[in-house]
């Protein structure tokens, strides 16, 4: 970390919201007008709208993170966790990923620290659930269901099989339909060179507490979607939940009792809990309180933006939304038009210029559902274009691959999927790298004595 009289602008989170705000910040400001700083407990920025397709193999993980201290060069980037922030003193305190956390002082403030899973008291979910926020958990479902049909394939106990070959999926919103369908890919290609496990083995079952899945694209295209995965042998349970999941053995609301090493937990966001402590207005759900502008309320020096901010949605409110319901949702699609207006409000804001209100009409939802399979729900003015199947898919695909930040990035992930049009997905498992050092550990640790050696000592006390 530097140090310097020039005013500081901190920006709290390293995501979509925090990288494409510092990259506008920085184009946007004089040179050595300010310092900007960036700190995050990850060096890099997870696209996470990729991530079912990571976890199916479609796209290589490194692709679908970008690192930040390549992409906003001019800034400085803190690997660490923003604790508490005093807002009287405008000071942060920082814990570093080793030693002992500091104060950092600030003239600005950026508050971009995105969602984290919404998760509920039931027995068992934090030991056995997977969740879907991170690369690092993609990677890990990955590796965890090819390593089940490696299991059912060499075992001959029933039960152990049957419980490998089950998975079960919570919540089917976007995070849930695609995960599942991506996955459900994956493992219908993998099953192909395994002698004893089929896909007609295999078991899949998601649940929902609501009526209905995909509610994003709308009521048709979710009926599709659901009639869709049923076609392809998913389960779908609705208007129901988990009870708990102990040991694996999964119990739902409508009385349905499932053993399953595979509960894969995708039910929602909350804002990051953090935000309680940083000394700002907060919505009723947890979000910072904004106004249409960014700015959070009664605070001139700080904005917020992406899914831990409650904003205005000017556009909802033209078209007759009341304002009590009129708030942006937490997508990628405002997450992205709002940074880069919350990085021209900062310049303006520290220049004492007016600053600009965020307005921006819903352009309508894709989803993909596996290989050339997806739905999509287009908004051109007052129509709704609705597509399914593969163009659907193709849709999601272009929208999302051009979305994704850097050309660099943009590149490797259209490499990925031309590549896969020729070549087969792969279906190695590398559960090994959750403890990699297993094996090393097993060869160095000291071998204990042999038992032929303590034989004299215990002759000569007798």
């Amino acid at each position: 970390m530097s140090t310097t009289e020039r005013p500081r602008i901190l920006i709290v989170g390293g995501g979509y919201v925090g990288l494409y705000a510092a990259r506008r910040i920085l184009k946007k400001m004089r040179y050595a007008e300010a310092t900007v700083t960036v700190v995050d407990p990850r060096s890099y920025m997870t696209y996470q709208p990729f991530l079912p397709e990571a976890a199916a193999g479609s796209i290589s993980p490194r692709h679908v993170v970008v690192p930040l201290r390549r992409v906003v060069r001019g800034a400085e980037v803190l690997t660490g966790r923003v604790t508490t922030i005093d807002q009287d003193r405008k000071v942060a305190t920082i814990a570093p990923l080793v030693g002992e956390a500091y104060e950092l002082p600030f003239d600005y403030l950026v508050i971009s620290m995105g969602a984290v899973s919404r998760t509920f008291p039931i027995p068992g979910l934090a030991e056995q659930g997977i969740g879907m926020k991170g690369i690092e958990e993609a990677i890990g479902l990955r590796n965890h269901v090819l390593e089940q049909l490696d299991k059912a394939d060499s075992t001959t106990d029933e039960e152990v099989r049957r419980k490998a070959l089950t998975f079960v999926f919570v919540g089917g919103g976007f995070a849930g339909a695609e995960t599942i369908g991506e996955v459900e890919d994956m493992a219908r290609d993998a099953a192909k060179y395994y002698t004893n496990v089929s896909r007609e083995d295999m078991r899949f079952v998601l649940v929902d507490a609501a009526d209905k899945i995909l509610p994003e694209v709308g009521p048709k295209l979710g009926q599709y979607g659901k009639e869709h995965l049923e076609s392809r042998g998913i389960e779908i349970y609705l208007e129901t939940s988990m009870d708990s999941c102990v040991d694996g053995h999964v119990v739902l609301k409508n009385g349905l009792e499932v053993d399953s090493n595979t509960i894969v937990w995708t039910a929602g966001v909350k804002p990051n809990p953090a935000l309680a402590r940083f000394g700002l207005p907060l919505g009723p759900r947890g979000h910072v309180d904004c106004n249409e502008k960014l700015q959070v309320n009664g605070m001139d020096y700080v904005w917020a933006a992406g899914d831990n901010a409650q904003v205005p949605d000017l556009a909802a409110m033209k078209a007759g939304v009341p304002a009590e319901r009129a708030w942006c949702p937490p997508n990628a699609q405002h997450a992205l038009r709002q940074a880069k207006i919350l990085g021209d409000n900062v310049v303006s804001g520290m220049r004492g210029f007016p600053q600009k209100e965020y307005s921006h009409a819903n352009k309508g939802a894709v989803a993909g559902l596996g290989l050339h399979k997806g739905v999509a729900m287009i908004v051109m003015g007052k129509f709704k274009i609705k597509l399914k199947g593969r163009l659907a898919w193709y849709m999601h695909r272009g929208y999302h691959g051009m979305a994704m930040p850097t050309f660099n990035r943009k590149i490797r992930v259209f490499a990925d999927w031309t590549l896969g049009m020729f070549l087969k997905r792969e279906v190695v498992s590398l559960g090994a790298m959750e403890t990699p050092r297993e094996e090393f550990y097993e060869a160095a640790k000291p071998a204990p004595a042999p038992a032929a050696a303590k034989a004299p000592e215990k002759a000569k006390a007798s």
